[in-house]
């Protein structure tokens, strides 16, 4: 940088992409959509292999339309959805959309997630209290619970002695192989992916939620406005025009 050059206000620093196996675990259908969909596309486009994993199916996100049936709908909107970005495998837990509820019972299951999939990179939501610093936007409790167990979740399945039914009947390993946890979107973020190339495929993403995304508000809900205006941003303070920020979590204890 040069004496003239402008400096960027709390600039960012790549993450590191050296690993193969992700696994991204959020609570809602259109969770990941909202901004890391970029990412998962230059990473598959990288050869990476990621899972995503849904605790709900959704179905308490359509006002005007009944769970039953809403539920149903955004699972095939987020197959199609992760479709876009190169991403082959969706699971859903079928948890209570809206009621998530952290404890044991959910360690317990994202342990199995883990254990089953054997992630080095597991990718989640914002687990703080609001999307911003001043606290104004404040966060949703389901992205919270999710969050905070999957960082416990990461801990439990790489000890052999925590929910050790796992390993002794139901065959699987421990799996001590997660380096790092990435939340998407946090306001403590330091760190950040290019997603120039990708950004498109990332709109997209978020465009295959159609039912969902009719029902924000007016219903004249602009994706790639909404998303244009973040990555911008992001971008700008990784030196780049668009870019998704994370909040890593290094979970080694050396």
């Amino acid at each position: 940088m040069t004496a003239d050059a402008p400096s960027v206000p709390n600039p960012l620093q790549p993450v590191d992409e050296s690993w193969q196996r992700g696994l991204a675990i959020v609570a809602h259908p259109d969770d990941l959509e909202f901004g890391a969909a970029a990412a998962i596309a230059r990473w598959t486009g990288q050869g990476k292999q990621i899972v995503y994993v849904l605790l709900t199916s959704g179905e308490a996100g359509i006002d005007g339309m009944d769970p039953a049936e809403a539920g149903p709908v955004r699972e095939a909107e987020q197959r199609a959805s992760a479709e876009v970005v190169g991403v082959s495998t969706v699971e859903f837990l079928g948890l209570p959309d809206g009621v998530l509820e952290y404890g044991v019972p959910l360690r317990r299951e994202l342990s199995r997630v883990i254990r089953t999939h054997r992630p080095e990179i597991v990718i989640t939501g914002n687990l703080r209290d609001s999307w911003d610093d001043e606290g104004n936007a404040l966060n949703m409790s389901d992205h919270i619970v999710t969050g905070r167990a999957v960082l416990d979740a990461v801990r439990d399945a790489a000890n052999r002695w925590v929910f050790r039914e796992q390993i002794e009947n139901d065959g699987l390993e421990r799996w001590g192989g997660v380096r790092e946890v990435w939340a998407a979107g946090s306001p403590r973020s330091k760190h950040a992916v290019d997603t120039t190339d990708t950004f498109d495929r990332g709109v997209r993403s978020l465009e295959a939620h159609a039912a969902y995304l009719r029902g924000l508000g007016s219903g004249d809900f602009d994706p790639e406005e909404f998303l244009e205006g973040f990555s911008r941003q992001t971008g700008a303070r990784l030196g780049t025009k668009y870019a998704a920020s994370f909040e890593v979590f290094r979970l080694g204890l050396f």
